[in-house]
C-alpha cells in the first residue's frame, strides 16, 4: 500500500466515524452529559486529525480535494 492509498483510506475511515458520531449526537442518543461531552471530544479529535492530514498533503499535493475524494 502506498502513502496516497493509505491517506485516502484513513481519511475515509475518519470521515465515516465522524458521521456516525454526529448522527448519534443528532439523534439525542447520549444518555447523560458525560457521554455527550465525551462524544463531542471524539468529534473534535476526528476533525483535528482530518484537518492535519489535509494540511500536510497540501504542502506536497496540488489537488488535495480530488485526492481525498477518490
Amino acid at each position: 500500500m502506498d502513502v496516497v492509498t493509505f491517506v485516502q483510506a484513513m481519511y475515509k475511515t475518519l470521515g465515516d466515524r465522524e458521521q456516525t458520531v454526529s448522527e448519534y449526537l443528532a439523534n439525542g442518543s447520549a444518555q447523560n452529559y458525560e457521554t455527550y461531552r465525551n462524544l463531542v471530544g471524539v468529534l473534535q479529535g476526528l476533525r483535528f486529525a482530518k484537518d492535519e492530514m489535509k494540511a500536510l498533503l497540501e504542502k506536497s499535493e496540488e489537488d488535495v480535494e480530488h485526492l481525498l475524494k477518490n
